[in-house]
C-alpha cells in the first residue's frame, strides 16, 4: 500500500472522528474536499483571554501523513507567545515529539489547550512571551483586543452568508 493511500484513509478516519465526536471547542473539515488541506476553528478557553474569540487555522497534510506531522498555521491575527508572526506554532508535538498516534482532534486539542497555557520559556513571539511574564494585564490586553476582532469578523462573514432559500426569495423579489 502506498503512503498517499495511507495518508488518506488515515485522514479520512481523522475527519470521522471529528464529525463523530463533537469535541468542545474545535472543528475542523477538508477544503474542497481535498484531505490534505483543512480549514479549522477553534473557540478561546472559558476563563482565559481568548474566551470568546474563534480563531481559525489551515492544516496542510504531506503524503507521508501520519509519519510526519501536518504544517499547522493560524489564519487569522494572533498574540500569543508560542504562535510566530506568520500563525506557525511552537508546539513540541508538531515538531520533535510527533508521534502518528496523534490525529487532528489530538492536534487541535493541544493547540486550544496551548491558548489556555502557553510556554513563555520556548518563545515563537518574544513580545508575548515577555507581556505573559512581566506584564499579564497588558498581555490580556492585547488578547482581548484580538478577541474583539474575531468577534466583529465572524460577525462581519455571518452577515455577508446568504442562503439558498435567501438568494432566490431576493431574486423573486427584484
Amino acid at each position: 500500500m502506498s503512503i498517499s493511500s495511507t495518508s488518506q484513509r488515515r485522514l479520512f478516519k481523522d475527519l470521522q472522528k471529528i464529525r463523530s465526536e463533537e469535541l468542545p471547542g474545535i472543528n475542523a473539515t477538508p477544503i474542497d474536499n481535498d484531505m490534505h488541506v483543512w480549514n479549522a476553528l477553534i473557540d478561546g478557553p472559558a476563563d482565559t483571554c481568548y474566551e470568546d474569540g474563534l480563531f481559525t487555522l489551515r492544516m496542510e497534510f504531506a503524503d507521508t501523513y501520519p509519519l510526519t506531522p501536518p504544517n499547522v498555521r493560524f489564519t487569522c491575527k494572533m498574540f500569543h507567545p508560542n504562535v510566530y508572526a506568520d500563525g506557525s506554532i511552537c508546539l513540541d508535538i508538531l515538531q520533535r515529539n510527533w508521534s502518528p498516534t496523534y490525529d487532528v482532534c489530538a492536534i487541535l486539542t493541544s493547540i486550544r489547550s496551548l491558548l489556555n497555557d502557553p510556554n513563555p520559556n520556548s518563545p515563537a513571539n518574544n513580545e508575548a512571551a515577555k507581556l505573559f511574564v512581566e506584564n499579564r494585564r497588558l498581555y490580556e490586553s492585547k488578547v482581548r483586543k484580538l478577541v474583539e476582532e474575531s468577534i466583529i469578523a465572524d460577525q462581519t462573514n455571518n452577515d455577508l452568508k446568504m442562503t439558498d432559500d435567501q438568494i432566490q426569495t431576493s431574486d423573486k423579489s427584484s
